[in-house]
Parts: structure tokens; sequence; C-alpha cells
């Protein structure tokens, strides 16, 4: 069976032709007026080996500027390093998409390995590194850049570097700040992030103007995947312009919803601290006659904070999120299995994700969809709207009396502190980015997938969200747990099957310069489906 995990480059990857291929959909939709750093976009960096390997390799500072000379890794007289057996990662090693395999299954996609090399192209006292963080808040955003600060510091001696404030805006509306070991060493113990952040202010001239002026040589911008596409745009700009700039992404969403990797930070804390509101709303439930507990947690268009924090609580009655509509009134609804549930226990909590029937919602108030200066659609309150429209039913039923309490803890899961896990991950997370900076890459974001960080372009993480998939044995699990209706017709169900590996096809197809399917390529990766 094919080797999982982290798989190195098969024998003779890099004689085989590396190409910077064009997305051609996205060369077709580029509009004639594009500017330079749109043309650049819609590039990939493939690699192509034995077996059905694909490797989407991220940009380098050699892509375009060749003559960069480069510098032993002072890793290697670091104390700290004196015990590791293997310094530094091998340049051949790789990262799967998927571990899930057949015995004929083609290799499939792989990342760049994530950790140190041995060559970097930067020396310590040339590096001027500048932090920013956009966005929502999201428990762990001080602890990555406490890491970012003190891995640049203690591994590679880097004494210049700066916070941006404000989010993107910051770049040219504030000065920066200065960052010490010193002066983040207990920002881990606070939620919220230190250098403040904001949505939208993202001009990508005066952002590279700024890079360009206050001679900034790496740059970290920690957000979600709407942070990750305007950095994607900056990255294009610096090389437009031949800066050398490594331009990194750290992806970060509690709703853990950015596509490709195994889960964001943040996500494990809001798991842990919805446990607090899901508990408070079962005691005020099965303390009272007929007793209901709603309780509203964050997840916009993803429910896997509602569907999570349900399994690991088993006191919830019913879990609505985004990915599977639901309805209100008739047989099999919801107010129906309401009822039926009071009968047989006498209370019930319902999770609902705040993304969750918002359709119907906007259709019984007719509401005109709108959008905050990120672009995201604004949301209506799910639990108020769900909340009456239970206390609504109810009151036409005689003899049937409910006490409803909604809680709605979303802003202060996400203000929280970090817990020790997301601790542990942001700091993998910071030193993986650091890592590749001083090796000379740029354009990409860090995460881990299957467990091993690697570095992703930046198209692989916004060109679609994670989202549940109902159809998997996840969220037949949360089924199984609260014994609700699915909600969801057998046509339903069998619309919303799709294909995972759709994208590891285009790119073999890109490879090859064909359209054709490769030998095997239905059966590439195996199963998208949980284990």
């Amino acid at each position: 069976m094919e080797a999982v995990g982290v798989a190195p480059a098969p024998t003779g990857v890099t004689e085989k032709k590396l190409l910077d291929l064009k997305d051609s959909l996205a060369s077709a939709k580029a509009s004639p007026a594009s500017s330079p750093a749109t043309k650049w976009a819609v590039k990939k960096k493939l690699a192509g080996g034995d077996a059905g390997y694909v490797l989407e390799d991220v940009p380098h500072l050699t892509d375009y500027l060749p003559e960069l000379p480069t510098y032993p890794n002072p890793l290697q007289d670091n104390p700290a390093y004196s015990v590791v057996k293997q310094y530094f990662v091998n340049t051949d090693d790789t990262v799967t998409q998927k571990i899930v395999v057949h015995k004929t299954s083609a290799r499939g996609t792989h990342f760049r390995r994530a950790g140190p090399r041995q060559r970097v192209y930067f020396q310590s006292d040339e590096v001027n590194a500048a932090i920013v963080t956009c966005g929502g808040l999201c428990p762990g955003l001080n602890t990555v850049i406490r890491e970012l600060v003190c891995g640049l510091y203690d591994m590679y001696g880097v004494t210049s570097v700066v916070g941006i404030e404000g989010g993107y805006k910051g770049f040219y509306s504030r000065n920066t700040i200065p960052l010490t070991p010193k002066s983040v060493n207990d920002i881990h113990k606070r939620g919220g992030t230190v250098l403040g952040t904001s949505r939208g202010g993202h001009d990508t001239g005066k952002i590279v103007d700024s890079i360009k002026d206050r001679g900034i040589s790496q740059v970290y911008i920690i957000g979600g995947d709407g942070t990750q596409k305007g950095v994607s745009v900056i990255y294009e700009e610096v090389r437009r312009r031949g800066l050398k700039c490594s331009v990194v992404g750290v992806p970060k969403t509690i709703d853990n919803d950015i596509a490709v990797i195994d889960k964001s930070f943040g996500f494990d804390t809001a798991v842990e601290e919805a446990q607090k509101a899901i508990n408070a709303a079962h005691v005020e439930a099965e303390s009272a006659e007929n007793g209901i507990g709603v309780v509203k947690l964050m997840g916009r268009n993803s429910g896997f904070i509602a569907m999570y924090a349900t399994l690991a609580s088993r006191d919830v009655d019913c879990c609505l999120i985004p990915e599977s509509p639901f309805y209100l009134e008739g047989k099999g609804g919801l107010l129906e299995f309401i009822e039926k549930r009071l009968k047989d226990n006498g209370h019930m909590v319902i999770v609902v994700a705040e993304g969750a029937g918002q359709d119907l919602i906007a259709k019984s108030m007719n509401f005109v969809d709108t959008q905050d200066a990120s672009g995201n659609k604004l949301l209506l309150d799910v639990g108020l709207w769900l909340s009456q429209k239970i206390k609504d039913h109810f009151k036409k039923k005689r003899n049937f009396p409910i006490t409803l309490k909604y809680i709605d803890p979303t802003y202060m899961i996400r203000a929280v502190r970090s817990n020790a896990s997301d601790n542990v991950y942001c700091t993998l997370l910071a030193h993986s980015a650091l890592h590749g900076a001083m090796a000379g890459y740029t354009g990409f974001t860090v995460a881990p997938v299957n467990g091993r960080h690697a570095y992703i372009p930046f198209y692989r993480i916004t060109e679609k969200q994670n989202k549940v998939v109902i159809t998997d044995r996840m969220w037949a699990r949360v089924l199984c747990s609260t014994n609700q209706p699915c909600f969801l017709s057998h046509e339903d169900v069998e619309n919303m099957k799709h294909d995972d590996d759709e994208h590891h096809l285009h790119n073999t197809q890109l490879l090859h310069g064909d359209s054709s399917p490769v030998k095997d390529s239905s059966k590439c990766n195996g199963s998208a489906e949980a284990a």
C-alpha cells in the first residue's frame, strides 16, 4: 500500500518538468485590463512525478530574484537544537493531501513540508519583520504574535520586529510598534490581539508602498480566508516590484472553515468554551417544566463548532448547522420534533450555528442581503428568531406551557485566551511560518495537513471554504447522538454529494497538457469520508 503521511518526492522529481502554469479557468475570466498583479495571480507552480504524484509548490524569492546569495542556517549553532537528530527538513520532503488510499491509487496531490532548511536567504541583521492581525478576534492571536517574535529572536537572531496596528489599514495610517521577547512575554495569557485588528482597509498599493518605504523584508499576516486573499494580492504586487520580501499568511478562523488544512487555531478553545453555555442551557431546561435551552454558536458558513460542541456535550437534543437545511412546520419539521422530545423527556437543548436557517429568516422577514467591510454577508440572529418561532408555536397549544432560555455566548467565546492545546498549535504555526520565510519561500500560508505542517499556495485555501459534509460519518455521529431527524429527503442528500478529488484531477491534466483523466484518477487519494 502507498506510504502515507510525509512522503518524499519520487526519485528524479527535480528532473521532471517544473511548470508555472496558468489556471485556464482563471485566465479565461481575466479581463484585458487586468493589472500585472492580477496576471501573476492566475499562475500555479506544479511539479509532476511518478505514479500520479503532483506537488503544488509555493513561490520562492529566487523565482524572480535568481541571483540571491544563501547563508548557513543559524540553527546549526543553536544549543537548543544540538540534541536534534536531524536539524533540517529534507529538500524533497512533501506532505500528501489525502492519507486514505487504495493499493491502485495514484500518489495524489502533495504540498511542500514546513520546517527549517540548511541554507537561508536572509542574514539575521538584514531582516526587518512585520506582523499584522486582521479580521475578527480568535483565541490564540497573541500566542502566534509572541511565538513569531520569540522565534525570530531566539532561533535566527533577528532583532528588528515590528507590529502593524489596526489591521491592513495600519500599514499606511499608523506608526509601527517595536516588538521584543520582553514586550510580548505575557501576551499569550490574554484574549484578543495586542496589535488591534479591523475589517477592510486593504489598499494594495499603499500597503506595498509602506513595505518598501519601511524596508520590511518579511511580513506575517494573520487572518481568515478573506485576509488570505488580501495577502495573496500583496505578494503578487511585491513580486511585480521585485522586492526581496517574504510574504507569509497564517490562517485564522474560529469557525474552522479554511479548506485543505486540518483545523484552524482557536477552534479547540471555542469548542471547549461552548461547553459552558451548553451546560448552562441544559441546567435551565431540566429545571423547568417543558424547559427548552437554545444556544447560538459561531459558524457563519460552516457548522464545525456546533457539531463538535454537540458531540462533546452529549446533552444536546438538536444541532442545526448551515450545511443542513431544516424546516419548521409540518410533518417531520423541527417544531414537531421539539414537541415530541418535550413529551418524552420533559426538556431539551438546541444548539444552532449562527449561519443556520438564514434563508428561512430572510424569507419570513423580506430581508435584503447586506455585507460588512470584509465582504461577509450580514447575518440575522437565528437564535432570537428560532426562540420566537418556538414560543409562538406553543402559545397555540393548550395545556402545553414551555419555559425557553436563549443563550448567546459567541463574542464571549472568541474573546477568551487560548487553551493549552491551541497554545501548542499556535507555537508550531509560528515556527513553521518563520522557517519558511527565512528559507526564501514567499506567497504561502502555513498549516497542518494530515498532522504535518506544510506550505500551501494561497489559491488552495481561498478558492473554497471548508464545510461540514453532511453525507460524512461525522455528521451521522451527531444525528446518532441527538436522535434528531436529518430534515432532508433522499434527493437532497444525493444532491449534496460531491467529488473532493476534482482539484487533483485538474492539476494532473494541466501537467499532462491535456483534458483527459490520468489512469486511476477516479481513485486518487481514496475516499473523502472521515475515519
